[in-house]
């Protein structure tokens, strides 16, 4: 006989054995005792979580002849046959490839015939949002008023699919994931009758990035096992299998952002994807680790997380406040979107992970703060006799005075070549000045120009900015540091001065030609 997979060995049999869907369970077995069975059910939830299974074991215990406890006999011919995949009292249909309105009318021709043995005809519709609109049409009638011993049964992953009148015919049941506790108590199971060795930290893994869905779990599981075939399944080992990587990658990541370190950064990546790893569950276990580090700073506890790992969050936890990781998790959220249309998921992610290193590229103000803390620290942290020898060497000479003053065309040569002033400056007040620019009005003042924040930053460079110019232009520059709004206010003083100027010498030329006749004496007027 051939191999059979586990998720396909181990499904449930009965009521007993289905996981985290007690509240499914418990109404349709009252159902069943009080004899208040519907015409019409919908099984609505993710993938794995049991929805065909419940559908298949309450079929069969609707035709069960001996019930034991509302659960199948597993005994009678009924439940044989069913087990046999031989019973036609039970149908089950895919609507993913029989979703034509010709599959739904040769339904409605069928329901006309009674069954041969047992009390009902069910239908088990598998994906029924997949149904084409004239096959639900067709549907509609009969799935409102079918005959007294027929039972649909629609089972879908995506419920808002479905039409409305669909939905208002049938009784909805929603169907949980799984939790991670039970999945992994009942894998450990299976695994006791498989006779494999499986640790728990694997266990706990694979539970956590099968998203509640056991035919994932299962099959994550048969891999390992094929595999490691005779050997024990580790954590590294299921990582190793699923492209995924080690905790200790997303410590040295997020310290890589969170120090603006883009080599660091982009050498990470290449170090995951050189491995096998998947980008996209890197992204998914990135956005875990920065919720860990959350949990920390609000004092929770989370019991999956070993002892050792919760010191080290804590440790990470400190270096930013709680505005900062909420921002990153909304911006890998965004990135694991983008990534599922991404031609190339690497130079993608390269892509957005320098943007959210560059921070102010998006001019994002909660960005630019950490940048500005960052590189504060980074001042904070220089030696004092540095700071003191470079303070040395741009005070202001004596020759200053001998130089040749810029005048206008020398203003608008600065302007012409701010980037390459802007790069003759090291961090952090690249960062800074590469935020501004460089304007003029109608003076000898060149204006450094930016946004509060940058300006406030460069409010105590004004000499040595001044000395870069003169070194790159050989000029001598009045400089002046000023927000954009105090700019735009100089500039319009300047506006209004010119119109009011040119407005007055209009109204005025008459009065200017009397007051010239009588500052001359009379007489030399006329000899004129």
């Amino acid at each position: 006989m051939s191999y059979i997979a586990l998720y396909r060995r181990f499904r449930p049999k009965n009521f007993e054995e289905v996981i985290g869907q007690n509240h499914i369970v418990k109404t349709l077995k009252n159902q069943i005792e009080m004899d208040r069975i519907s015409h019409a059910y919908l099984f609505c939830g993710t993938r794995g979580t049991g929805k065909t299974s419940t559908a298949k074991i309450f079929a069969k215990l609707l035709n069960c002849k001996q019930p034991i406890n509302n659960e199948p006999c597993e005994k009678c011919e009924m439940c044989v046959s069913f087990n046999e995949n031989r019973n036609f009292n039970i149908l089950e249909i895919d609507a993913a490839s029989n979703n034509s309105v010709e599959d739904v009318r040769n339904i409605r021709e069928e329901v006309k015939y009674p069954p041969t043995d047992g009390k009902y005809k069910v239908y088990i519709i598998d994906e029924v949002h997949m149904l084409s609109i004239g096959a639900f049409n067709a549907l509609l009638k009969t799935l409102e008023e079918p005959p007294s011993y027929v039972i649909f049964i629609l089972a879908t992953t995506d419920p808002h699919k479905i039409p409305v009148t669909i939905l208002s015919r049938c009784q909805r049941f929603d169907f949980k994931r799984i939790n991670s506790e039970d999945m992994v108590n009942t894998i450990k199971k299976y695994m006791l009758d498989e006779n494999v060795v499986i640790e728990d930290k694997a266990l706990y893994y694979i539970a956590k990035i099968s998203d509640g869905a056991m035919r994932d779990a299962l099959s994550i599981v048969d891999q390992c096992i094929s595999f490691y075939y005779g050997e024990e399944i580790t954590l590294d080992k299921v990582l190793e299998i699923v492209g995924a990587v080690d905790d200790e990658v997303f410590f040295r990541f997020l310290d890589a952002i969170m120090n603006f370190d883009t080599v660091a950064l982009l050498n990470i990546i290449d170090e995951i994807t050189e491995d096998g790893r998947d980008i996209n569950y890197f992204v998914l276990d990135f956005i875990v680790h920065i919720r860990n580090i959350l949990v920390c700073i609000i004092g929770g506890n989370d019991e999956s997380i070993s002892t050792e790992k919760m010191i080290r969050l804590k440790e990470q936890s400190q270096k930013r406040d709680k505005g900062y990781f909420i921002k990153l998790i909304e911006d890998f959220s965004n990135i694991q979107s983008s990534l599922k249309y991404a031609f190339d998921e690497k130079i993608v992610f390269e892509v957005l992970c320098i943007k959210i290193c560059s921070a102010v590229l998006d001019n994002d103000i909660e960005d630019v703060k950490e940048k500005i803390k960052y590189l504060e620290k980074k001042i904070d942290e220089r030696p004092v006799m540095e700071i003191t020898t470079k303070l040395d060497d741009k005070k202001p000479k004596e020759e200053k005075k001998l130089r040749e003053i810029a005048v206008s065309s020398d203003i608008q040569t600065a302007i012409d070549n701010y980037n390459i002033f802007a790069n003759r400056f090291q961090e952090p007040e690249s960062t800074f000045i590469k935020n501004c620019q460089f304007k003029s009005l109608e003076d000898s003042f060149i204006y450094l120009v930016g946004k509060k924040v940058f300006v406030s930053r460069l409010e105590g460079k004004k000499i040595e900015i001044e000395e870069v110019l003169f070194e790159l232009f050989n000029k001598q520059y009045n400089v002046r540091i000023i927000t954009e709004d105090d700019y735009n206010e100089e500039y319009k003083k300047i506006v209004s001065t010119d119109n009011k100027v040119s407005v007055n010498n209009d109204k005025n030329s008459n009065i200017g030609i009397e007051n010239f006749k009588n500052s001359f004496p009379i007489e030399i007027l006329e000899i004129d």
